[in-house]
């Protein structure tokens, strides 16, 4: 009788969102009156821009057409969208980085699970606490976590780096040094960011310790302050110590068309030399198909003029529906940070509340739905994430029904 990998029998619970998902579903199915307003998810709202549409239809022409078909797109992706990433995303930023560096494919959410696939089972892996919870599910499913310990909620392989309040929600060097560091800046889900200065500690120190750092810079379109770093690659010394994943759905509101990319620069070897863009590169070929051509051209209109200023109001958009937010619930009383450089806000649970308290208080008094912190581990125990990707009208229905609570 076959049996199951016992590693995914390690995963605690049930996956954050699956439950958030139940427990609306649950009540609205209740209480079908009720008009509920998410701010949980980070799904954008915003319709893809003209430019972007545009291209998409030019390219379901070409497909057809006999001459223009395409089929299978090249592993790395078209050499037309790699070669626009490193111009506009890094050569632009005075970063280091090459066209055949980049691997094109449908999202980071993937690629920063399915890229710890080329490292050795008992790598050790440092998290901030509170994490992106795919970081270190797919560690587990791959048997790097160790034992999970339900008391304190932490697997015993894991290097949990807590990111608080009274460190400004960045995390300080572990005491034990890890082989894997996965950082996110802007943070998802605190909103936290640090400075070009303290990035290029952490590439210091991954350099010095033999270490890699997994960046994933998902959200870098909407820093805004000139001190915050867009790409890792911007340190010194990164291209021997870094991967970064970037994604176009939050910066270009492809999350229903789904396309993203990972820099893996030649320069990075394990401890035997070996290097990993080749490794990558074989994992790319052998388990991805590649990205459709006519997302891969959506892609390409991300980075014309038009697609850059449509872009930028979108951004904007969210990032006013974020000021909303963190100005209104600091001005009702409720301990905010986040939501400058990041779409993401980031609240202390009133009255001693669990997150989950909290959550199910949201959503029952003021039907509105926001993320239980402890959902990202054990540091986000009191606190709640709420996102800026709503629409403007139902962000300023959310914060006024959410003032009523204090």
């Amino acid at each position: 009788m076959f049996k199951v990998n016992e590693n995914y029998l390690k995963l605690p619970g049930s996956y954050l969102f699956s439950t958030i998902g139940k427990k609306v579903a649950a009540y609205t199915a209740a209480h079908p009156e009720k008009e509920i307003i998410r701010l949980g998810i980070g799904d954008v709202t915003q319709p893809l821009a003209p430019a972007i549409i545009e291209a998409m239809h030019k390219a379901v022409d070409e497909m057809a057409c006999k001459e223009t078909f395409k089929g299978y797109a090249p592993d790395l992706g078209y050499e037309f969208l790699r070669s626009a990433i490193a111009k506009n995303d890094y050569q632009d930023r005075g970063c280091d980085i090459a066209a055949d560096e980049i691997f094109v494919s449908d999202g980071a959410k993937c690629d920063c699970s399915n890229i710890q696939e080329i490292f050795s089972a008992d790598c050790r892996i440092a998290v901030c606490d509170p994490v992106y919870p795919v970081y270190v599910d797919s560690n587990v499913m791959a048997g790097r976590a160790g034992e999970y310990n339900t008391v304190t909620e932490m697997f015993s392989n894991v290097i949990y780096m807590p990111c608080t309040e009274g460190n400004n929600f960045s995390p300080e060097f572990p005491k034990e040094n890890p082989d894997l560091i996965y950082l996110c800046y802007p943070n998802n889900p605190t909103g936290a960011t640090i400075t070009k200065d303290e990035l290029q500690g952490w590439v210091d120190y991954a350099n010095k310790i033999g270490a890699v750092i997994l960046y994933d810079a998902a959200y870098e379109a909407y820093i805004s302050e000139a001190d915050v770093p867009h790409s890792i690659y911007e340190c010194e010394g990164a291209r021997t110590c870094a991967i970064e994943m970037r994604s176009f759905s939050k910066n270009a509101g492809f999350t229903g068309v789904r396309l993203g990319f990972t820099v893996v620069p030649k320069e990075l070897k394990d401890a035997d030399g070996v290097a990993l863009h080749g490794l990558w590169a074989r994992r790319h070929g052998t388990k991805y198909n590649g990205a459709p051509y006519i997302i891969q051209k959506a892609g390409e209109a991300v980075y014309s003029e038009a697609g850059k200023a449509q872009l930028k109001e979108q951004v904007a958009y969210y990032m006013n529906n974020a000021k909303v937010i963190y100005d209104g619930l600091k001005e009702a009383g409720f301990s905010v940070s986040g939501g400058v450089n990041a779409p993401y806000i980031w609240l202390k649970t009133p009255g001693n509340m669990t997150s989950w308290e909290f959550f199910d208080h949201l959503l029952e008094d003021v039907n509105v739905v926001g993320t239980p912190g402890s959902g990202f581990g054990p540091s986000g125990e009191g606190y709640f994430r709420l996102t800026a990707f709503g629409t403007y009208e139902n962000t300023v229905k959310a914060v006024e029904r959410m003032k009523t609570l204090l």
